[in-house]
């Protein structure tokens, strides 16, 4: 499992000021500097205090504490009150990088950089969003690429304004890292979102990706006509943090009146995701020999748990082609 590059912030928000977020359940400080921006564990070596509380002076951060600096690699630079030379005293640091408006960090040196959404090309635009649920990620991540349930959590805002469905032929595929369900046979979602802001549609794709990106394509026969992303990353047990990207063709104005009327309901049905998700964690039995069930329509779920493992998924072996109704 090699070192890969996870989004933790919006660039927008990461300015002189330390931010705290959370990485592999540690706490980590994020800052900007003439060098860009930096990431370092949250714990100053000394005391223990949070660095998120100190301040940045030049291309340094300062604890709260005792004024103990640290600049590049986390080495410290300066104890206020020492005369002679310094000790070799370092905070672990983070590889950190910006690509599309987010901020990415790595426990280590990636060899590429950061994949940020499916739509590579062309002239697009781009809006972000952040959320957070209560639960884990291979349940925030399958809630996302599962279609069955937008019948009912989100009835009447993406499926369901009417008792209408669609036979619809599912073909799973993956390879090393990564797996997708490719949906064709439902020319539109029968709900007000993509009724007001999407024409119609000859296929649409959820793909997973290590270590934790869920990705949604939604084709005309004229090319792609909006794509998402979503980065998960279980910062700590029981919370799940993400950023997203919304991304699609700017087509003059048009694009971003789309992107304008799309924010809101992105808005609500992450809040509506939000609130089943924390009723299924809270709801969970405390036995760990209690395992939920996998259904024949949960056709991503053991493939999403064995890449988030490092193992290559099953349908990179064995594609399948499955026959349902939406």
């Amino acid at each position: 499992m090699k070192s890969t590059w996870v989004a933790v912030a919006l660039a927008r928000k990461i300015r002189r000021k330390p931010v705290k977020i959370w990485f592999n359940d540690q706490p980590v400080v994020l800052f900007r500097t003439s060098q860009g921006v930096q990431a370092m564990l949250d714990r100053c070596p000394h005391r223990f205090a949070p660095l998120s509380e100190g301040w940045v002076t030049g291309d340094a951060i300062a604890c709260p504490y005792h004024g103990w600096e640290f600049g590049q690699q986390g080495i410290c630079r300066k104890i206020p009150g020492h005369i002679g030379d310094l000790p070799t005293i370092r905070v672990k640091s983070y590889a950190a990088t910006e690509a599309d408006g987010v901020v990415f960090i790595a426990d280590g040196q990636p060899d590429d950089p950061p994949h940020t959404h499916p739509v590579a090309e062309g002239d697009i635009i781009i809006h972000h969003a952040t959320n957070h649920s209560n639960s884990t990620l291979p349940d925030t991540a399958e809630n996302i690429l599962d279609a069955t349930h937008t019948h009912y959590i989100h009835k009447g805002f993406l499926r369901g304004l009417n008792n209408k469905r669609f036979t619809v032929q599912v073909a799973v595929t993956g390879g090393p890292g990564w797996v997708e369900a490719c949906y064709t046979g439902e020319d539109q979602q029968q709900g007000i979102v993509t009724k007001l802001l999407e024409g119609t549609r000859t296929k649409s794709i959820g793909r997973f990706r290590y270590p934790g990106i869920v990705e949604l394509e939604y084709w005309s026969d004229k090319g792609i006509t909006l794509g998402a992303a979503f980065h998960l990353r279980q910062s700590r047990p029981g919370l799940v943090d993400g950023i997203g990207f919304s991304v699609g063709p700017r087509n003059g104005g048009l694009g971003h009146i789309k992107g304008w009327l799309f924010k809101p309901f992105l808005h609500i049905g992450m809040h509506q995701d939000r609130q089943i998700l924390k009723s299924a964690l809270d709801n969970k039995p405390d036995d760990p020999k209690v395992k939920p069930v996998i259904g024949p329509l949960d056709f991503l779920r053991e493939d999403i748990a064995r890449i988030i493992n490092g193992e290559l998924p099953r349908a990179a072996e064995t594609p399948r082609q499955i026959e349902m109704e939406l």
